[in-house]
């Protein structure tokens, strides 16, 4: 089959570097890749990975973290299993 079907999409430059690379570094180029997403799209009749909206409690955890709120910080993993009780 011919491939004469056009996409553009508009996304934030530093997403499609950093994406870039990842395809490089797996030797696909941009349009590979898309088109592995789609069949896998097809194939999956829909994403193929699931997709959830965060329950209030992670909602409210991630934006702790991201305001620097309870945070653990741990030196080492053997400290991190330590406070963890393990």
């Amino acid at each position: 089959m011919s491939k004469s079907a056009m996409l553009r999409a508009r996304l934030e430059p530093e997403l499609k570097t950093h994406a870039e690379a990842i395809f490089s570094r797996l030797g696909l180029n941009p349009t590979q890749a898309i088109t592995i997403f789609y069949r896998q799209v097809e194939l999956h009749q829909g994403l193929p990975f699931s997709v959830a909206v965060p329950s209030a409690a992670t909602s409210r955890t991630f934006d702790a973290t991201d305001a620097g709120r309870d945070l653990v910080v741990c030196k080492d993993a053997g400290d991190m299993f330590k406070k963890l009780g393990i």
